[in-house]
């Protein structure tokens, strides 16, 4: 007798799965990318990310708590002080519209076989993603004083994920 993974458990494929999986690590690295910044900014902002992330691992949505404990078994714990690989994406452009075509089909499947709280947990928690990553450090100004705490491009991304995730 096999373990059933408990993917299959809560109803999705693996493909299926490595795309919920995989969608917030991605989410994290677009509203990074949307605006350009200094290395340091970009740790800021990657570990922002990662600290919502982290949080989700007790989340009341199982579904949720599951994809968390999953994508930090993968890419690293923060809280075991394990840090995940800075990805700066070679085309910025095109990887934000790869991750809002994946935030979309993802709607989808969540429309199709997720439990409607999960569903509405697990879509909120990835704005959440977004919305802690473009706020965790500002653009511009001189020594850190001045600057966009949200740029332009990175509240176009946020918004445009929730879009892509309501439809």
């Amino acid at each position: 007798m096999t373990d059933e993974p408990l993917y299959a458990k809560l109803g999705f494929t693996d493909a299926e799965w490595g795309l919920l999986v995989g969608l917030p690590q991605s989410v994290l690295t677009a509203a990074s990318a949307a605006t350009p910044d200094s290395a340091r900014k970009t740790r800021a902002e990657n570990e922002a990310g990662r600290d919502v992330i982290a949080d989700a691992r007790v989340s009341a949505s199982p579904l949720v708590a599951a994809v968390a404990a999953e994508l930090l078994a993968e890419v690293g714990d923060p809280e075991l002080g394990e840090e995940a690989p800075v990805i700066e994406p070679p085309d910025p452009i095109a990887y934000v519209g790869d991750v809002l075509d994946r935030a979309a089909e993802a709607n989808a499947l969540l429309t199709a076989k997720a439990d409607q709280a999960d569903a509405e947990t697990y879509k909120h928690w990835l704005v959440e993603i977004a919305e802690s990553v473009v706020g965790a450090a500002s653009t511009g100004g001189v020594l850190g004083i001045g600057g966009e705490q949200v740029t332009d491009t990175e509240r176009e991304f946020r918004d445009e994920l929730a879009k892509a995730l309501a439809e």
